[in-house]
This record gives structure tokens, C-alpha cells and sequence, in this order.
């Protein structure tokens, strides 16, 4: 089986002025996602129980992963162990990401 999904259709579904969540995908092994924070808001994320990677599809920010920190942009990827803590800061230009998520740990 398979799905095809348009990048733009996605991006639409999270357009706006507020934090915006939507999983596109769920599946026995991974689930997607789009993810957008506008220019200036907070990202108030937990841990996940799943290992997790972002691409950043647009937009400019840090993103801190325990202690370290690191900026961000367009075509930036990011792994993040499950459990990890981490969270999108000084977001300066709208963020969208594509979060991708595997099965959960154990």
C-alpha cells in the first residue's frame, strides 16, 4: 500500500497566525506530520515517546535538545531520540516542519 501527498496541500492545513499540528500520516511503524510556529510563538512541546526527525521546510529558529542549542532553516534536519527533551526558541522567520516519527521505544 501506498499514499501520495502534495508538500503545498499540507502546508495549507497549518497556515495561520497560531501553533499548528497536523499528522498527515499513521501507520504500525511511523506516523507525519506538519508542524508550523509563527515568527515569535512558543513552542510548548513535551517529550515524545518515539524517536523523531524534523526537516525544516521553511522558516528560521534555534532549537534546543537538552543543553545544547542550534539555528535552524530550510533544509535542516534534525534527529531526536525518544524521550529527549527539545523545543523550537527565537523563531524569527515562520517555522514549518515535516515531523516524522517512529514506532515507540520498547
Amino acid at each position: 500500500m501506498w499514499k501520495v501527498f502534495d508538500i503545498n496541500e499540507l502546508k495549507a492545513k497549518v497556515a495561520g497566525s497560531e501553533p499548528s499540528f497536523f499528522e498527515f500520516l499513521r501507520a504500525s511503524q511511523m506516523s507525519c506530520a506538519v508542524y508550523r510556529l509563527p515568527a515569535g510563538s512558543r513552542d510548548m512541546q513535551a517529550p515524545h515517546l518515539e524517536d523523531e526527525l524534523y526537516m525544516v521546510l521553511e522558516g528560521k529558529a534555534r532549537v534546543r535538545v537538552d543543553t545544547q542549542e542550534q539555528d535552524v532553516g530550510p533544509g535542516t534536519l534534525l534527529f531526536i531520540q525518544a524521550t529527549t527533551q527539545h523545543s523550537f526558541f527565537d523563531i524569527t522567520e515562520d517555522l514549518t516542519l515535516l515531523a516524522m516519527f517512529g514506532p515507540t521505544a520498547g
